[in-house]
């Protein structure tokens, strides 16, 4: 999937806007659609999207109680890694449910644009710690 028009036409919950805000922990560009509003809403959702070779840093949703991350893959295909294990393929349908305080990484892979929408389940004390890049080798090594 390397046409954006094309790719544009499968993802459903739509491309958002370049997500600059966080374009810091990332490699490549990545896009930004929120499907709820924080402040109307205690889980938060959105939609990223993710142009051909990019993934952010290695990080992890810390918690003290409750929290994590699922991602919902919806279009493309992609990536997801937790630090010492292989790196899961990531396709339509498939749904990541990363428990709190693991250090993992999510990304495209090379050759496709890649969408998948974050919930952000609530819990105690809850932070993203942004950590190092995902290193070329390590990527390109997929």
């Amino acid at each position: 999937m390397k046409d954006k028009k094309e790719f544009e036409k499968i993802n459903v919950f739509g491309l958002g806007e370049p997500n600059n805000a966080f374009a810091k922990y990332f490699i490549g560009q990545s896009y930004l659609n929120p499907l709820t509003d924080p402040k109307t809403c205690n889980v938060f959702l959105a939609n990223v999207t993710f142009e051909p070779g990019c993934r952010n840093n290695w990080h992890i949703h810390q918690a003290k109680n409750g929290g994590r991350q699922i991602l919902i893959c919806t279009a493309g295909s992609g990536w997801y890694q937790e630090e010492g294990k292989d790196a899961l393929s990531l396709d339509p349908g498939t749904v990541i449910t990363i428990p709190a305080n693991v250090k993992h990484w999510h990304g495209v892979k090379k050759d496709s644009w890649f969408s998948h929408i974050a919930v952000e389940v609530p819990g105690d004390d809850t932070k993203n710690v942004w950590l190092e890049p995902v290193s070329d080798e390590e990527y390109n090594n997929l």
